[in-house]
């Protein structure tokens, strides 16, 4: 988290944007990450030269060659503004988006196909060079605190509905699931990766033993972490998120999830996911397995189709849905919930108060932790109502003291212990039979038991004394006001 004057400098860049027409919150990200990434470029191949240079070698397949030494961050930079933007629009972005994708080292490069410069004079273009320059974006921990300040301004935009989930909400869901290097984990909406990116770093805070191996090493930054979207400026984004997480090559494409062009089936051991809500799709372009699933094009419901479909048998998976999904009555909504009680194991339902995705939207979700068994085995369900988050439940969304999370990720790994809690808990237990008998309904309030506490009035007859002393009063004082007329 930035504070303090990064923080000033940040919000800095962000007015040079904004005081120069571009005011879509996702475009000034989009244009920073393309900014960020040519320095990170430069800074790679600098840091190989300078290893190269104390071995006595050269470097090997450079990412520069000597034809475009003037992409150079470092070299650029020192321009004068008009020779800056002209060097930017000729030379800087066609090699990004043309040469350099053949390079090996630059997986992000794949994402910069349609990249466009919307900077649109040198001076701008200048300030904002100076401004990142002010910055040490060598260091990576600052780097990436820096990004996840500039994509939590997406919180509170409301534009194109590119929003993300709370990033506290995120590393619950992360905890609660514990997510391994032998894991394969996948987000098939990712947005900004965080999911995935939160991931990257539980396991690299958890297990860097293992990951001072090569072959654990090779697939940490490579193929254990996929994520699809079918927007190319949050593929970009989502891209260089993760390499900020330590992800150098990231398994991402642009990808809608729910059609016939992904047949990813059967290919992980963990999802966690905030698919989009209250969508509809054309009937036409939803993959045939999911449809066969579930008869529906309400978004919500296929992605849970397609989470099923797209764990290994065994595989794990937590997804944020709304609370329709919970006790929906259509036959879709029946269909879905009974296909995660009877056919796999249904394992948690965690209720969260609607202020979570506040101030954007004031929709109530929970969110759903299952796993992938093809023969059922949900015996009982956990259900814990979540009433504080860590933050106000208003607009401000500002920090409280009153906060659940913890208590949920303790007793989420010792379920055992939950058996004996009774209804009118924050979290309790439900036999799967009871579920079934109403009709699937996964809602809390099915079974939460709510005590009234009772109330004792006082006889009728001081009730009326006490009418009858306050009457006095009354009239006393109307006398006392009378007399001083």
């Amino acid at each position: 988290m930035i504070t303090g004057e990064l923080k000033t400098k940040v919000d800095g860049i962000w007015d040079i944007f904004w005081s120069n027409g571009v005011s879509n919150p996702l475009t000034v990200i989009e244009q920073l990450t393309y900014l960020m990434f040519i320095k990170i470029l430069d800074d790679n191949e600098t840091r190989r030269e300078r290893n190269a240079e104390l071995l006595g070698e050269s470097v090997t397949d450079p990412i520069f060659d000597a034809e475009h030494q003037n992409c150079r961050w470092h070299i650029f930079r020192n321009y004068e503004p008009d020779a800056m933007y002209e060097n930017m629009v000729q030379n800087v972005f066609p090699f990004i988006k043309g040469e350099l994708g053949s390079n090996k080292d630059t997986a992000f490069a794949k994402y910069m196909k349609d990249a466009i410069l919307v900077v649109s004079n040198a001076r701008t273009l200048t300030r904002i060079v100076d401004k990142l320059e002010e910055i040490d974006l060598s260091n990576k921990d600052i780097m990436g605190d820096v990004y996840e300040y500039l994509l939590s301004k997406l919180a509170t935009s409301g534009q194109n509905g590119q929003f993300r989930t709370p990033r506290h909400i995120i590393r619950m869901m992360v905890d609660l699931m514990q997510p391994t290097p032998e894991d394969s984990i996948c987000d098939p909406a990712m947005g900004s990766a965080g999911f995935i990116c939160m991931a990257a770093q539980y396991i690299k805070d958890h297990y860097k033993t293992e990951l001072m191996r090569a072959d654990v090493q090779q697939r940490f930054q490579t193929t254990m972490f996929t994520g699809h979207d079918t927007d190319s400026t949050m593929m970009r984004i989502g891209a260089m998120n993760m390499m900020l997480h330590g992800v150098e090559a990231p398994n991402i494409s642009q990808l809608d999830s729910l059609s016939e062009d992904n047949e990813e089936r059967d290919a992980y051991t963990l999802i966690m996911a905030n698919p989009p809500f209250k969508g509809s799709l054309d009937k036409e372009t939803i993959a045939k397995d999911l449809r066969s699933t579930v008869s529906t094009t309400k978004t919500e419901l296929l992605f849970l189709a397609l989470f099923l479909k797209s764990l290994q048998v065994g595989g794990r998976c937590a997804s944020i849905v709304p609370d329709g999904v919970l006790f929906g009555s259509q036959k879709a909504h029946k269909a879905i919930r009974k296909e995660l009680i009877e056919n796999n194991r249904l394992v948690a339902v965690i209720s969260m108060p609607s202020g979570v995705f506040k101030p954007y939207a004031g929709v109530s979700t929970a969110i759903l932790i299952f796993t992938r068994t093809d023969n059922g085995g949900t015996d009982n369900v956990w259900f814990y109502d979540m009433q504080a988050d860590g933050f106000s439940l208003d607009d401000k969304r500002e920090p409280i003291k009153d906060n659940d999370i913890p208590d949920i990720i303790e007793r989420f790994h010792n379920l055992d212990a939950e058996k004996g809690r009774a209804r009118t808990e924050k979290s309790f237990m439900v036999p799967v039979q009871e579920i079934i008998d109403n009709d699937y309904d996964l809602s809390i309030n099915k079974y939460k038991e709510i005590v009234y506490e009772k109330v004792e009035y006082p006889p009728t007859s001081e009730l009326i004394a006490e009418i009858r002393d306050l009457n006095e009063q009354i009239a006393r004082g109307i006398a006392e006001l009378e007399a001083m007329l």
